[in-house]
């Protein structure tokens, strides 16, 4: 942990909220202090994901997110409060409330290797199912992950599986980043109004959206709802896709 600057006052811990730093809040008297702020605290992600896989810890998140300064930092707190909701909501549908590290179905496996790469699939054709929060998957984005993190994920796509702080940066590096079938990263979906609709496109709209699986779209919309509600704030509008 990052030791704070000289003249720095700590807060009490009533009234931090998921501050990765620890000592700081919004009104700090000293602006020289590094303010990540975050706005879910570890009890609240305890009641999202009872269930969870040991794996996925809170602190590998927070860990992870100091990697992506603007993902639940960007906007008023509403817009924060609502971008960890959809984020923490598509980890959920995606992994079955954080208990799956890996793609369930092994019949997908194979699928998932763009042979007209040139890079290929030096790990092996069935090598790069889904893994992690957001499910990371296809030989492109272990290769993209894996270059935007200094991390060889195109040879070790494994670690995404081994590693909880790899397995969390690449679903920010994902949600931050890759508008998939959409038009727009999730990330940017949940900042400017667009919706979380936007941000089911974002993740898995090719097979979601426009009529595709409205029971597996509806589930999205009703983890993200919930978790919403967990936080405070209404969940905006342009839910579905």
């Amino acid at each position: 942990m990052d030791v704070p600057p000289r003249g720095c006052r700590p807060l009490p811990w009533s009234r931090r909220r998921w501050v990765a730093y620890g000592w700081t809040g919004p009104r700090s008297p000293c602006p020289m202090c590094k303010i990540v702020m975050i706005v879910t605290s570890r009890a609240q992600c305890q009641r999202m994901f009872p269930n969870k896989n040991a794996f996925y810890t809170y602190d590998a998140l927070v860990g992870a997110m100091n990697r992506f300064p603007a993902f639940a930092r960007t906007g008023t707190d509403t817009v924060r409060k609502q971008e960890a909701a959809a984020f923490l909501a598509h980890a959920g549908h995606e992994t079955g409330g954080l208990r799956y590290i890996v793609e369930q179905n092994t019949a997908n496996y194979p699928k998932y290797c763009d042979t007209t790469r040139p890079y290929g699939c030096p790990a092996g054709k069935a090598a790069y199912f889904g893994r992690g929060p957001i499910q990371l998957s296809w030989n492109v984005n272990y290769k993209a992950a894996g270059d935007a993190l200094g991390v060889n994920l195109l040879d070790k796509p494994g670690l995404v599986r081994t590693d909880a702080a790899i397995s969390w940066k690449t679903a920010l590096w994902y949600w931050t980043t890759q508008s998939g079938p959409g038009s727009m990263p999730a990330h940017q979906a949940m900042t400017t109004g667009a919706g979380f609709g936007q941000s089911i496109r974002a993740i898995n709209g090719a097979l979601e959206c426009d009529g595709a699986n409205p029971a597996q779209m509806q589930d999205r919309v009703n983890l993200y709802k919930k978790f919403t509600s967990l936080l405070g704030v209404a969940p905006g509008a342009n839910l579905t896709c």
